[in-house]
């Protein structure tokens, strides 16, 4: 190549590089917000949701005191929660050991919550500088098809081999130039699909290119069936409230709200009858709902149940629902303010969208 690796690639960001997102400060803090927010999520999805949370949350001791079910409905309809909550818990981590400040060094930050060795080196390099490669999905894609590295990027020997690689092409200097160099290359030139070869700045030497192989590289995931799963769920509403359940702390939407969930074969109306003790009025099947997760698809079968009253029967007023830390009647012209799946969001707002409020 005329220039090594990383020089072209700084030269290439200097004209053609993205200069004036939010994050791009010398902020661990926004730093690190703004990368855990970008795992698996477009720019233009996060930039939103990370203008909201600052408001919020301006600080590492301001998002270390909420309390997490705070951070999970801001985070509502972003996705993969989990880093939601690794998010919470790495901010208390942070002032609990290390005096809310972020370490400089690369290999104490992956030790953190929610921190992999890329993430790591990618806040250390922009907020201090230092020298340590990141191999996200743009660079193994830049890296797969300029070098012609086949293999599944995600496998042990290739991803070692991608490792060694990104390494050796670090420069000297000029780190966090480089390494958002890195990243704007793979979002915005070398992308996934249709990537726009004849303005990259390895054109001459890419390896894909040469060989008409950039549908190819990276080497896809090897195919396995998807596995498919039911879920039956009960939309109970009185007096413009739905009745909201916390999920657990872990598993499929952990510690955010959802609608209380069916064992399978149950008549909606007896179960919320003999369950919850709240007399039917009405109950109807709404449309179904599918739900595309990382390693299952879920198919959302919901049900609506108008109820008379939201005191169960024979239940004395201090025990009903919405004083128990497990349910709660939500209002629903505040819907924004609860912590929803945004498949469960979706159905709650396709009601609303056709009556125009819920219960009555």
């Amino acid at each position: 190549m005329p220039l090594p690796f990383a020089a072209r690639l700084i030269d290439w960001h200097a004209q053609h590089g993205r200069h004036d997102l939010p994050w791009q400060v010398k902020d661990a803090y926004r730093i690190w917000l703004s990368e855990i927010m970008l795992q698996q999520t477009q720019v233009d999805t996060v930039i939103p949701y990370y203008q909201r949370f600052l408001a919020r949350f301006p600080d590492l001791p301001s998002l270390a005191a909420a309390p997490v079910e705070d951070v999970l409905a801001l985070w509502s309809g972003l996705g993969y929660y989990a880093r939601a909550r690794n998010l919470h818990k790495c901010a208390q981590t942070l002032m609990a050991r290390h005096g809310g400040v972020f370490p400089a060094d690369p290999a104490q930050v992956a030790e953190l919550p929610g921190i992999g060795r890329s993430t790591a080196a990618a806040i250390t390099a922009f907020a201090y500088g230092t020298r340590a490669a990141i191999l996200d999905g743009n660079v193994k894609r830049v890296l797969t098809r300029v070098f012609g590295i086949e293999g599944f990027p995600g496998s042990p020997a290739i991803e070692k081999q991608l490792w060694a690689l990104a390494e050796s092409l670090l420069p000297a200097r000029d780190v966090d130039i480089y390494t958002q160099a890195q990243m704007d290359l793979g979002a915005t030139v070398c992308t996934r699909s249709k990537p726009r070869c004849t303005s990259c700045p390895f054109a001459p030497d890419c390896v894909a290119l040469r060989d008409g192989r950039t549908a190819e590289l990276p080497t896809p995931r090897p195919r396995k069936a998807v596995p498919e799963r039911q879920g039956r769920f009960v939309v109970v509403t009185h007096a413009g409230h739905v009745l909201l359940e916390r999920r657990p702390p872990t598993g499929i939407w952990g510690g955010l709200q959802s609608l209380p969930e069916l064992p399978e074969d149950t008549d909606p109306a007896h179960w919320v009858a003999t369950r919850l003790g709240l007399p039917v009025l009405h109950c109807t099947p709404l449309p179904g709902l599918r739900h595309v997760f990382t390693h299952f698809v879920l198919h959302l079968e919901p049900w609506r149940v108008e109820v008379t009253t939201h005191t169960p029967q024979g239940t004395p007023p201090h025990q009903v629902a919405e004083n128990s830390p497990e349910q709660v009647w939500h209002p629903l012209e505040r819907l924004e303010e609860a912590a929803l799946p945004a498949p469960v969001r979706r159905v709650l707002e396709g009601v609303m969208g056709r009556q125009g409020t819920l219960g009555v």
